[in-house]
């Protein structure tokens, strides 16, 4: 697999990945997304802002730097095949770091805007007990939301929400309904909104994240 840990479609940063899977199954990993416009590169930094020393973290790399070229709440069909190769290469990488040992319950998703609504999504469309799930401004992706379209049991996994709640981007009632919709899977959401106007990680969400990775 050491062929995967040298792939240019994602980053690595922090502790590296063990090779052996009885030593990996005890790794936390993150699968930290960017949003539109940024590189796997630059989102690491908000994993330096996390000060997580014992986690893997890795960092998948759109294409042309965006992972969908309208809105997340566009129609479906006006965001594919961007949409779907977005959720492939989270899923391969997924897939990767299982078979590479890590267990669900160790495995975190985070991002940040267009990032969180692909981390977020990708999670709802595979429940299982994750380690948790951070979406800094963002929320499940398309004009409705569907049942068929999400699958699995959630089993409690924390999930963060937090934005702007006059977020131009993410409307706090796309947020609103994302909790709802993760709540009935059996996640355990603790949702957040902020009074400024700004679309941005901010300090205090960066400790709310930390305390949720740690946990």
């Amino acid at each position: 697999m050491s062929d995967k840990l040298q792939d240019n479609r994602w980053k690595w940063a922090g502790t590296p990945l063990p090779s052996d899977p009885a030593k990996a199954a005890h790794t936390k990993v993150l699968v930290l997304i960017h949003g539109r416009g940024d590189t796997s590169e630059k989102i690491l930094k908000v994993f330096e802002r996390l000060n997580l020393p014992d986690f893997a973290c890795v960092a998948p790399q759109a294409e042309n730097n965006a992972w969908y070229p309208k809105g997340f709440m566009a129609p479906m069909a006006e965001n594919q095949p961007f949409l779907d190769n977005g959720l492939a290469l989270v899923k391969e990488l997924h897939g990767y770091l299982s078979a590479a040992g890590v267990q669900a319950h160790h495995l975190y998703f985070a991002g940040f805007s267009q990032g969180a609504c692909l981390a977020v999504d990708y999670a709802a469309r595979h429940a299982q007990h994750y380690g948790g799930v951070i979406a800094f401004s963002g929320g499940l992706i398309g004009d409705t939301l569907e049942k068929n379209r999400y699958s699995g049991d959630f089993a409690g996994t924390p999930i963060y929400l937090g934005a702007s709640k006059t977020d131009s981007w993410v409307p706090a009632s796309r947020i609103d309904e994302s909790e709802e919709w993760l709540n009935s899977m059996n996640a355990q959401v603790d949702k957040h909104y902020f009074e400024d106007n700004d679309h941005t990680i901010r300090d205090e969400e960066i400790d709310m994240a930390r305390r949720l990775l740690a946990g």
